[in-house]
Formats: C-alpha cells, structure tokens, sequence
C-alpha cells in the first residue's frame, strides 16, 4: 500500500490550486476523526420530504423550509461531510432545516437537483463538468447548477487484496472487478481511467458495480478481484479492509495527463500520503479531481451567500467530522473553470478572500 502528502489541484495553466493540508503527522488523528466524528452529526442525517419540481424552487427560494443534501453511501466521505454540512446550516441559516440522502452519488446527485427531490448536492469535478456540457451521463440536458465551492479533493483509489497478484491496470485484465455504484462518479473515473490503461471495460474485465463498502466485503469474500473507489482521504470502508493487513493500493497517477488531455482539467496526478491507512508505508501514486457543493442556479442569491458563509467560517466544526474538510479554503475555492460560480457563493469568497 502507498500514499504520500496531497499538494492542491492546479488547472490550466496550473495557476489555480485547491488547498490540500494532510501530512502523515495527522495520520492518526485523520483514521479517529473519520471513525468517531460523524457521530457527531447524526441528526442531520435522515429521509427529508422532496419538494416539487425540477427548478430549484421551494425552500430554495429564499423563503425558508427545508434543504435536502444529495450525498453518497455510507461508506464513502460525502454522507458523513454532507451531514456536518447540514448540521451548520441548519445552526447558523435562520429558517432552514438542512438534512442529507444516502445516493449513488455524484451523477445520482445532480439528476435529484434537477427533479428537485435535492436543493444541495455534492459531486466530483468530471461529473461536474459533464452535466454542465449537456454530455455523457446528461447527453443533450445541460444542467442549471452553479458551484458554492470546491471543497476538498477525490482520490480515485483502486484497491484489492495481495492474493489477487494485482499491481497494476493490465493487470486487471480478465478479472473480476468493481468500477463503483451505479451513477457514481467513481464509476465514471473507473472506466476513463481503464481505457486509458488500453483496456475494454465491456470485453476485458468481468464488470460489476457496487459501493465502497459493497467492495470491501466483496473482497474479503474473494468474488471480486478488485475494485475503485473515488473519495477524500481516509475512507472509512478502506480504514476496516487496511486492518486486515492485506490491502493493496494500485498506482494509477500516469493516466491522469492523458485523460485530462481527452476530458478535461479536473483530472490530475497527486500522491496519497504514507500511512493514511494502516500499515502502509509508501506514498502512492493516483488520480485526483475536486469535490463542488452544488447548487441550481435559480437559488436565491442571498440563500447561496448564506450557505457558503456558513460553511466555511464553520469549518473547524466540520474537519471534527471529517479531516477531507481541512482542505476548504475560500481564497481558491471559487477557482473552478468548468461551472459557474453561485453569484452569493462569490460574494463571500470576494469579501473572504
């Protein structure tokens, strides 16, 4: 297993940068914040009542009400940061009661803010980007959204155990391998990042599609081979299979130049920082992309500005839940060249900055 201290996303011409602050000092404060704080946070996590529409409306007006949070699995970081996120809101936006969905995340996530069943949605910067542009996953319907922020980095981590032999991409040729849920960002970088390797996702591997914590277990039962996970660092299922003592971390970082020349700047190559899980001890080579907080683009003005105010002077609050939070910086975090800025969100970042 390897990993190594995160350096900040850099776009275009690499001028623009997303903080990123862990070290392998924090290597054990990180694996005890991710187990223990969430807890924290537990009431804002829940099944809130969707409202109506596709456009945004409802407590997204401005009015008050209720804000559903579209996050992930729980197994992954965006479900317990998504409840952090509701528990400041809903303590510091006056009339907002802010909860979270359990999803599929990233393209799932966006799909609820268009039906309107969510008014806040987290995703990774390639599924960002593609909704925006109207293609793949939303092929001919470019989505209204505008970004409140990027606020931490995704590391897409393909895992697997020593007795498969896997060490690298071709080596999962004629495997049995997990490319995420369905309608996960994951899954979106998963493929990208095989064909990159000049493998056929249709023909070259036994194909299936499960959660972080769907391919921990699957691994230890021996019917996958391995499996990618696209999430902050550390995730809380690969913390349990690390215990195990057997978890391999499979480099992927020399495909990052050649799919941001295909797809876009959002993918770049970082390491993951040595002993991040248990008992590894070298850095590893991956694929990173930033997380956005996501919002439709017709939320009221001064509701965007109220959101990402809260957010990010609440932001030690938030790294209690998850460390992945350290990396909220509102100097850089307007700096998205892919998806607008909330209008509200860039006043806080103009005045903060």
């Amino acid at each position: 297993m390897k990993m190594n201290t995160a350096p900040s996303i850099n776009y275009q011409s690499r001028e623009k940068s997303m903080s990123s602050t862990m070290n392998k000092a924090r290597g054990t404060r990180i694996v005890a914040a991710a187990v223990l704080a969430p807890a924290l946070f537990l009431t804002a996590c829940g099944s809130p009542a969707p409202s109506g529409g596709g456009d945004g409306g409802g407590a997204a007006d401005g009015g008050g009400g209720a804000l559903s949070i579209a996050t992930g699995g729980t197994g992954g970081v965006y479900y317990p940061l998504g409840g952090g996120f509701a528990t400041v809101i809903r303590d510091n936006v006056e009339g907002y009661d802010a909860t979270v969905q359990e999803t599929n995340a990233s393209v799932d996530n966006i799909l609820l803010l268009e039906s309107g069943a969510a008014q806040l949605a987290l995703a990774v910067g390639d599924v960002v980007s593609d909704a925006v542009e109207g293609v793949n996953d939303f092929d001919g319907k470019p989505q209204e959204i505008c970004s409140l922020g990027n606020v931490y980095n995704n590391y897409l981590q393909p895992i697997t155990v020593e007795e498969t032999g896997i060490q690298t991409v071709e080596d999962m040729k004629g495997k049995v391998i997990s490319v995420g849920a369905p309608g996960s960002a994951t899954e979106v970088a998963a493929l990208r990042t095989l064909e990159a390797a000049g493998l056929d996702p249709e023909a070259d591997i036994d194909r299936r599609q499960l959660g972080v914590a769907e391919t921990v277990a699957a691994l230890r039962d021996g019917t996958i081979d391995a499996g990618f996970w696209s999430g902050g660092l550390p995730t809380g299922a690969m913390i349990d299979l690390a215990a195990d003592g057997d978890m391999v971390i499979v480099p992927i970082g020399e495909y990052a130049e050649p799919m941001a020349e295909e797809f876009g700047e959002f993918y770049v190559e970082e390491e993951i920082p040595a002993d991040t899980y248990e008992g590894q001890t070298e850095p590893v080579s991956v694929i990173v992309s930033p997380n956005i907080l996501v919002a439709p683009s017709s939320m009221d003005e001064q509701l965007q500005e109220d959101i990402t105010t809260a957010l990010f002077e609440n932001k030690e609050a938030l790294v209690q839940v998850h460390p992945a939070a350290e990396e909220m910086d509102p100097a850089t975090a307007g700096d998205v060249p892919f998806v607008e800025t909330c209008p509200g969100a860039q006043k806080y970042f103009d005045q903060a900055g």
